[in-house]
């Protein structure tokens, strides 16, 4: 018999967090974390961290987005918070998303 390593040893696989295996970005423990301790449902299914996640890190690559043409079209390289807000404004539904009373 030889004297190698053991099936064991060989077969074990790295730990991944849940935004790793999502692909995303965004922290997806965090996000259900703070569902968790805000208590908005008395249950939680695993799955909706992580497509909550998903859709924070959409919409914000999105907003990313219309702002960077913002700059661009004002020659400017770095993104400022008026670009931000020049974006949301410009944008019909980004507008009528960020109203104050859009969800009441």
């Amino acid at each position: 018999m030889s004297r190698g390593r053991r099936l064991g040893n060989c077969h074990r696989s790295k730990r991944h967090s849940r935004s790793t295996r999502a692909e995303l970005q965004f922290p997806v423990s965090r996000v259900d974390r703070l569902l968790r301790e805000r208590q908005f449902a008395s249950r939680l299914n695993s799955a909706t961290p992580v497509f909550l996640t998903a859709v924070l890190e959409y919409l914000t690559a999105n907003i990313l987005d219309l702002a960077g043409k913002e700059a661009s079209a004002n020659h400017r390289i770095r993104i400022s918070p008026e670009h931000v807000q020049r974006a949301l404004t410009n944008n019909e539904n980004l507008c009528h998303l960020f109203e104050p009373n859009a969800f009441s």
